[in-house]
């Protein structure tokens, strides 16, 4: 009984992997453009990003997650009803994804203002004295050397999000935790299971280290080897 739910534990750590890179894109996509604002935009959307980074990181994942989905789902079923339209029902894969999102956006949103605020000055103040328009500037001098800097706590931030995907199994969707509790209840084994699903994730652990280490090594390459250009 216990090899016959291996596969579909493994479909359900497909799913969790699906999860969590698509939690991180949206995340990576709201933490630099709140990081832009914070830096560059006006003072009353700089208000806005700070409340909402201020707010996000002060609630726990789990709070948000099921405020967004249960608390959600009622606001817009009382709203459809005024208009006397039937009830909807949130799709549990997009709102554990958005939610964990929109959590981990703030994360990054800090991580991203930091390192943009580490690049030297001097360097951006010498391309707009060559001519370069402010999207060049931004596009090929803050950006990549910006990205050097952030690398670490994008990886950090990366694997806080991968431990906070589990949560999404309470909203009920089929991932890997969730099959894990089902097998474990099926087969009176759930040690062995969820022994199975923390391998899974150190597996996903070891390999993301190892990748943001690999990805840290070439871009610090290539910042050294621009400064002895420049020299």
């Amino acid at each position: 009984m216990v090899i016959e739910y291996l596969p579909l534990l493994a479909q359900g750590a497909g799913l969790s992997l699906c999860v969590m890179l698509l939690s991180l894109a949206v995340a990576l996509v709201l933490g630099l453009i709140n990081a832009i604002i914070k830096l560059f935009g006006p003072r009353w959307l700089r208000w806005i990003s700070t409340g909402y980074t201020t707010l996000v990181r002060g609630i726990p994942e789990l709070v948000i997650m099921l405020l967004l989905f249960f608390g959600g789902e009622m606001l817009v079923n009382s709203f459809l009803g005024l208009l006397g339209v039937g009830p909807v029902r949130f799709n549990t894969f997009i709102s554990g994804v958005l939610a964990i999102g929109i959590v981990f956006g703030a994360y990054y949103t800090e991580t991203f203002r930091g390192a943009f605020q580490t690049v030297d000055r001097g360097q951006l103040e010498a391309a707009v004295a060559y001519g370069m328009r402010p999207t060049q500037v931004f596009r090929r001098i803050m950006l990549p050397q910006m990205l050097s800097f952030a690398i670490p706590g994008i990886n950090n931030n990366w694997l806080g999000l991968m431990k906070a995907s589990a949560l999404i199994s309470i909203l009920g969707l089929e991932d890997m935790v969730w099959l894990a509790e089902q097998a474990g209840r099926a087969t009176q084994k759930p040690f062995l299971f969820y022994f199975l699903v923390a391998m899974i994730y150190m597996v996903i652990t070891a390999i993301s280290t190892w990748g943001f280490s690999l990805l840290s090594r070439r871009y610090a390459l290539s910042t050294s080897t621009a400064a002895r250009a420049r020299e």
